[in-house]
């Protein structure tokens, strides 16, 4: 067995294409299939099945040689970057997914503090919804991500994080801060601002079930994917909103707004920090591991 059989299987097998990852390897289509055949042979059982021309699946025996091939890169990274650091060359590249409220309120600080620790590092930080940051840990495309705990699959690592629970976001005054916990039926009285009807938003998906469970209907007047925009709107009197924001904390200076908890609604969840299992660090990946768990909320 090869070193470069076993990468130049790794990006077909993650790439589920013999074309992309040619491209992802500057090699030819052919030689990545003459190397997936010899470890076929050498292995003595199948690790890919052509569905079609363009289309490939692992087979039981592939996705077990998978997980081999990712261990081993992953090692091998900490190995090169581990002797770097022995050297004293503090080198390498870290990948961050979040979604754009986690980013923009919650690490910042973390940010400024660890670029400071290791100036060397090649930072990527990427704004996407949850779905699809919890996609690219997946894939290997980000080395941490932060999502919310109970979408994140078994297959993966989730450590937590913080702690944030579900409120009601209504003008200051609004007719449903006053007396009790506003019902279901009185909050369909007035319109609603909800992140778009999309697999990436779990807000709404939650929201839509609760009501339907209860027979209600009611009107959404907008659709914002950012809740600092859907806040915007609640504090402009256009309807209101639904938000995940942390427990125990100050709320968030979204002005104009009070926040109404629902906990008896929707059960409290946490924002996680997301990898892949069994996955070893190099010192400056643990860096910002211990930096991002240990910072107080601000």
């Amino acid at each position: 067995m090869e070193w470069q059989q076993i990468l130049g299987f790794y990006h077909v097998a993650r790439l589920k294409s013999f074309t992309r990852a040619a491209e992802a390897t500057f090699r030819t289509q052919s030689a990545l299939t003459q190397q997936v055949k010899a470890l076929e042979e050498e292995l003595g059982c199948q690790l890919l099945e052509r569905l079609s021309k363009r289309r490939i699946r692992l087979t039981p025996a592939g996705e077990r040689f998978f997980r081999f091939a990712q261990t081993t890169l992953e090692n091998y990274q900490c190995l090169k970057e581990d002797l770097l650091a022995m050297r004293g060359l503090a080198w390498g590249a870290l990948a961050i997914a979040a979604p754009f409220t986690t980013l923009y309120h919650l690490l910042p600080e973390v940010v400024q503090t660890y670029v400071q620790l290791f100036p060397a590092v090649q930072l990527t930080i990427l704004d996407r919804p949850q779905k699809e940051v919890i996609e690219l840990v997946k894939q290997g495309d980000a080395d941490f991500g932060l999502a919310l705990e109970s979408l994140v699959p078994p297959q993966l690592t989730a450590r937590r994080w913080k702690e944030v629970h579900t409120v009601l976001l209504v003008p200051r005054g609004h007719p449903l801060t006053t007396g009790d916990p506003p019902s279901l039926e009185e909050m369909t009285r007035y319109p609603f601002i909800l992140p778009p009807r999309s697999q990436d938003y779990r807000t709404r998906h939650r929201v839509e079930e609760l009501f339907r469970r209860q027979g209600l209907a009611f009107q959404v007047v907008m659709e914002s994917s950012n809740v600092e925009l859907s806040s915007l709107y609640v504090a402009k009197g256009l309807g209101i909103s639904f938000a995940t924001v942390l427990t125990d904390v100050p709320e968030p200076n979204l002005g104009g707004l009070n926040f109404i908890p629902l906990d008896h609604y929707f059960p409290r969840d946490h924002i996680a920090v997301v990898m892949r299992a069994n996955q070893g660090l190099p010192r400056y990946k643990q860096g910002f591991l211990d930096l991002l768990l240990e910072n107080p909320t601000g």
